[in-house]
């Protein structure tokens, strides 16, 4: 084993070139990290949140993890929530990441983390959506929420459904959904990206919805108004009532950990006192020791808590094409000789 005291610091420009054009691979990627943690292959204590006194709504979270089955990688994302950055111009998240070496402990790398985080995020929304509503896809596509993160997904599903050609995108800022849609088009051609003037014409015209908004509290009682067996991809978590999750077939990536910090699923699982109500893992599916669906007449809602082992697979992904490239800075005598 080869001992160094440098470390590499990979920043948003090399991240981003590594994950570019490889939204295949990277939902690949997800899927097999989800299988190892299902098989237990991984190591994930709870995430921690970092609060403040005066402000309730700023946190910053740290997801530890570590993930083996072909992997072999230790680090944490430690990643800020700031919601007021929106109105400074800047992105609500930012975010590193930090890989320790698995046999000696010692810091080896730091990357950007923020990108790996809305590709991860993205990529698994694009997994459930493929998984849950099929190969073929959906006749419109809706986007609750315009920011990075829905703009990700919208790559992803993209991705996924090549053939996609009608997204409706809604936002409570109507300026922001429209200047959401004129990037989405100028990013996707032959797909056509309308905003929806109110949420209910969006939720009754798509039988895929993805909700990836700042809601902290549920603002969704009833998805009667959805296509038969819609599907529903609730990345934001907290949008949808306890009464929308207890009569939907609910498929989640962790129990444990999307069962906590007020999340919908959390809520439901406060009023009935169990999580019966949770299906499955979207891995018991893609492993095929679970089916796709089991009640075409209930809408399929896939509530991801978002787990740093997926952060640590695309992390390998980028250091695996710095050393292929050289890319990064060294720096030298970082760590103690």
């Amino acid at each position: 084993m080869e001992l160094t005291n440098e470390l590499l610091i990979l920043g948003a420009a090399e991240v981003e070139a590594a994950l570019a054009g490889r939204e295949i691979a990277i939902i690949d990627t997800v899927r097999r990290a989800y299988e190892a943690h299902a098989l237990g292959a991984s190591s994930l204590p709870h995430s921690m949140f970092l609060r403040f006194p005066d402000n309730d709504r700023d946190r910053i979270i740290a997801l530890p993890a570590y993930l083996g089955d072909g992997f072999e990688i230790a680090g944490l994302k430690w990643i800020a929530s700031v919601p007021g950055n929106v109105e400074r111009g800047i992105d609500r998240a930012s975010a590193v990441i930090i890989i320790n070496d698995r046999a000696t402990g010692r810091p080896r790398a730091i990357l950007e983390g923020s990108i790996i985080s809305a590709r991860r995020t993205a990529a698994s929304a694009a997994l459930a959506g493929k998984v849950l509503h099929g190969e073929t896809a959906p006749e419109a596509v809706g986007i609750v929420g315009c920011g990075p993160i829905a703009f990700e997904i919208v790559r992803s599903l993209r991705a996924v459904w090549p053939d996609a050609a009608r997204f409706l995108v809604f936002d409570l800022n109507p300026a922001r959904a429209a200047e959401f849609a004129g990037r989405c088009s100028a990013l996707h051609a032959g797909a056509e990206f309308e905003v929806a003037a109110l949420l209910p014409d969006l939720l009754a015209a798509c039988p895929v919805v993805a909700f990836a908004t700042t809601a902290g509290v549920p603002h969704l009682f009833d998805l009667s108004i959805c296509p038969r067996g819609a599907t529903i991809l609730h990345i934001s978590l907290r949008d949808l009532a306890p009464e929308v999750i207890l009569a939907a077939d609910n498929i989640v990536d962790d129990p444990d950990h999307v069962s906590r910090a007020a999340t919908s699923i959390h809520l439901a699982e406060q009023v009935v006192g169990n999580r019966d109500f949770i299906r499955c893992t979207l891995a018991d599916i893609t492993a095929g020791r679970r089916p796709a669906r089991v009640d075409r007449d209930r809408p399929a809602i896939f509530s991801p808590f978002g787990l740093g082992v997926l952060d640590l697979a695309l992390a390998q992904m980028v250091l695996d094409d710095a050393a292929r490239s050289g890319g990064g800075v060294r720096i030298s005598g970082f760590l103690p000789s």
